[in-house]
């Protein structure tokens, strides 16, 4: 009688091998660790200013009511859609140099330094006025972020430049009609 053999083991699989480094970052980083911290701190705070212009110029949208409504309704869209695809070319920038971005609403309730805008109906007037003063303190935070970039990388200082110059446009066509 033939005795039967035990069944074979299947080989065991190794456990994905883990990084020695505690919580690595999986994508690294052009930049000197000096240079990637400055650098992504001023691409987070930009992109939680971008996030909250973006949810500014929808509640103004929103509740915007007067004799130029419609006129100021579609500037808002516009000024939306910018400050939604300037939010995202940061954020990105942002993983590009391997940092995590962080575009959650309690993070941006936190940090965003813009003013606040009102809950409820705004004439065209206030909407416009609120604008122009949420755009300013935009651009100017900017402004302050082109120069912490100069020496850490420039390819973000550049990015930065190009969303100042658009906002600064946009700026000064909101303050045309308070003209």
């Amino acid at each position: 009688m033939a005795q039967k053999s035990a069944p074979k083991a299947a080989p065991k699989k190794s456990a994905p091998k883990k990084s020695s480094a505690k919580n690595a970052a999986p994508i690294t980083s052009p930049l000197s660790n000096s240079d990637r911290d400055i650098t992504g701190r001023v691409l987070q705070d930009t992109l939680l200013d971008l996030i909250d212009l973006h949810l500014v110029a929808k509640q103004a949208h929103w509740n915007v009511v007067g004799k130029f409504f419609r006129d100021v309704h579609l500037q808002l869209d516009e000024l939306v859609t910018s400050a939604r695809g300037f939010a995202d070319d940061v954020a990105e920038r942002a993983v590009t140099i391997g940092v995590s971005p962080d575009g959650r609403a309690s993070t941006v309730a936190k940090g965003s330094g813009l003013p606040d805008f009102p809950a409820d109906w705004r004439t065209d007037g206030q909407v416009i006025e609120a604008i122009v003063d949420t755009l300013g303190e935009v651009v100017a935070r900017l402004r302050k972020r082109i120069d912490e970039t100069d020496k850490t990388d420039l390819v973000s200082q550049d990015l930065l430049i190009a969303i100042s110059s658009d906002l600064e446009k946009s700026h000064w066509m909101w303050q045309a009609q308070l003209a």
